[in-house]
């Protein structure tokens, strides 16, 4: 695969006599793909049923001519001012009850089917027009599902649609009340009718109830895209995607990008750090200009799960955002970093939002490749010189890491609706677990749990998986791959009740979780030989083999030839002796790396890259190409 590198462009929002000019300077700049329209619904269609698109076909043909492929945004995500007059019971309803309003973005609700006949008709005309013009090259569904909040919806249209996914699901309103428990608190229905939205209860909803909710709003985020991919497959094979973001776990990503060919997701390392991530003060001090050093590669490697194999970057940050509580600038080099970083782990494109600075609007702070008034921002050469050096890269992206990392959708939720304490969260459990293989130096791919192929993973980490499925199971039996499970790994059933056989619940393995804990900070047990458990602790039983024992003397961790189950959530140098012991059971060597650094291996390959503000040392390395020394913002690529 060679990697090629892109830019999201708004004709819409400069004078026509400069698109040669633009789009000279960035063939120029080594770029290839240029996203466009996915926000200019009310450019093209101003008053209802009135299209204006003659000035998109001028944008698409100055873009072609000039050697640019070109990404063909639907502009779902921002429907004009008329469409509330048209629709009004359109917009979504937060949960105490407010609709949301016109004036941004994303002000719609997935469940109003006005809307969606609404969206059918804009990518009707929009893939009639342009599904046979030789320069789009593929297609970007909406943007950004979820974005601000607004997957769930406690609207009208949600109630009805909700009502009708539940008799669908469960057939009669006695399976329902049987499968969710409602005879505690006397919470039973006699018709799907009388089921509401599970907001404004005088406490906490029945978990049942909420997680049902939460599958039927993912469902409804996966048929809203349905309707555009089912359209746009009518009309052409060029590649449909669609942009996701960075710690969204509003809806199954898995779900969506099955009607998909590529997935992307939005990268802005530094907003992240200080907008989405549970990182301490110290460690956002220390990342300050650059982002965690496991938050984007992370993202990859999910969005690589979600699109089978196939991913870019839709949203590469280029300098400073505007949106995060604060918005430092990157460090010299780290622009050029994320986006080699990016290609190690498998991007066919790298594409920077955006190519100039927005004078208006709400993004005026946010940086682009240009600034304002058409000087090169210090993003530019830096996406240059990833253009230049992916020339010269060919990425196998069938490669497979010796190591997978399960992660699933509906653990999210399951655990966000019942956390058994206020900072258990089941991104920061699987992150954790990331971060734990990454400073080890090992390369890995994050599978879904309906994952049933692991043959040639070694090792297999499942931290939190609310339900085991069998096939997971087997799938790693007949890989011969070591799983790792816990904590909180086969925890309740699909419809959050607890497993009749009782926890974990997994064939072969003689463990029990007899009882939890939800540790407070600051709070630990320690465990015998170094590390300790935090946040969440289980009391085992059973009779298999304990592998690490609390100073106590209580098992912590068990296990056999097969699978293990890990009963706590280990802090730092805990994870650290885990991950080297299952590293050791399995073959596979423990090659630790300087703070900050990390390492991507795919193929014949070697990605160094360090995150850190200072130079790191790689020790005991030889590394063709390279010196044992990388600098900040530094990436040594090399051949093993």
């Amino acid at each position: 695969m060679k990697p090629t590198v892109g830019v999201c462009y708004y004709p819409e929002h400069w004078p026509e006599d400069i698109w040669h000019e633009d789009a000279r300077r960035m063939v120029e700049a080594g770029i290839e793909w240029v996203r466009i329209g996915e926000f200019a619904w009310s450019r093209m269609e101003a008053t209802p049923g009135v299209w204006t698109l003659d000035w998109l076909d001028r944008a698409i043909d100055v873009l072609g001519r000039a050697g640019l492929k070109v990404i063909m945004g639907t502009p779902t995500a921002t429907p004009p001012r008329w469409m509330i007059d048209k629709h009004p019971d359109m917009l979504a309803v937060d949960a105490n009850g407010n609709a949301r309003k016109f004036g941004s973005r994303r002000h719609y609700c997935f469940s109003h089917m006005g809307y969606r006949e609404e969206c059918a008709r804009v990518v009707e005309l929009l893939g009639v027009r342009y599904s046979k013009n030789p320069f789009v090259a593929a297609w970007q569904t909406d943007n950004e599902y979820g974005c601000h909040d607004t997957t769930l919806s406690y609207s009208d249209a949600a109630q009805t649609r909700f009502r009708e996914w539940l008799a669908v699901r469960y057939g009669s309103v006695d399976v329902l009340n049987d499968a969710w428990g409602n005879i505690f608190w006397s919470m039973g229905y006699n018709s799907f009718d009388q089921i509401e939205l599970p907001n404004l209860t005088v406490t906490e909803p029945n978990p049942a109830h909420v997680l049902a909710f939460r599958r039927f709003a993912s469902d409804e985020v996966a048929a809203f895209n349905r309707v555009q991919t089912e359209i746009l497959r009518k009309h052409t094979d060029t590649p449909l995607i669609h942009n996701y973001m960075g710690r969204e776990l509003g809806f199954d990503h898995f779900d969506v990008g099955a009607d998909l060919d590529v997935a992307s997701w939005d990268s802005y390392p530094i907003g992240f750090l200080s907008d989405r991530l549970d990182a301490s003060e110290a460690q956002k001090s220390a990342y300050l200009r650059q982002g965690d050093p496991d938050n984007q590669a992370f993202h990859h490697d999910l969005y690589r799960a979600v699109g089978r194999g196939r991913w870019w970057v839709m949203e590469q940050q280029p300098g400073p955002v505007n949106w995060a509580p604060y918005n430092p600038a990157p460090l010299p080099g780290m622009v050029a970093l994320w986006g080699l970083e990016a290609i190690a782990h498998g991007a066919e494109v790298v594409s920077y939002f955006r190519w100039r600075q927005a004078p208006f609007g709400q993004e005026q702070y946010h940086a682009g490749l240009l600034y304002a008034d058409d000087r090169d921002a210090p993003g530019l050469a830096e996406a240059q010189k990833v253009a230049e050096i992916a020339r010269g890269l060919d990425i196998d992206a069938d490669a497979r890491a010796p190591i997978a990392l399960v992660f699933d959708y509906p653990s999210a939720w399951a655990w966000h609706t019942q956390p058994q304490g206020a900072d258990f969260d089941y991104f920061h459990l699987t992150f954790a677990t990331y971060k734990a293989l990454r400073r080890a130096g090992f390369s890995v791919d994050i599978v879904p749990a309906s994952a049933q192929d692991l043959s040639g993973y070694k090792l297999a980490m499942a931290p939190g998986l609310a339900t085991i499925p069998e096939a997971l199971i087997q799938g790693a039996k007949d890989a011969g791959t070591l799983m790792v499970l816990g904590p909180r790994t086969g925890a309740i059933t699909e419809e959050y009740s607890l497993p009749p056989r009782g926890r974990p619940d997994v064939e072969g393995l003689d463990v029990y979780v007899d009882r939890v804990e939800s540790l407070p900070p600051g709070q630990t047990e320690a465990v015998a030989g170094g590390g300790a458990v935090c946040h969440w602790l289980e009391e085992l039983s059973g009779g298999a083999d304990a592998l690490l024992k609390l100073e106590t003397g209580a098992s912590v961790l068990v296990g056999d030839q097969q699978a293990w189950y890990l009963g706590g959530v280990p802090d730092e140098n805990l994870w650290d002796r885990v991950i080297g012991m299952a590293a050791g059971h399995v073959g596979l060597t423990v090659r630790p790396v300087p703070v900050g650094a990390r390492r991507r291996e795919v193929g014949d390959l070697e990605f160094l890259v360090n995150y850190s503000d200072h130079s790191v040392e790689i020790e005991g390395e030889t590394v063709a190409g390279c010196g044992v020394t990388i600098l900040r913002g530094g990436v040594c690529i090399a051949r093993t």
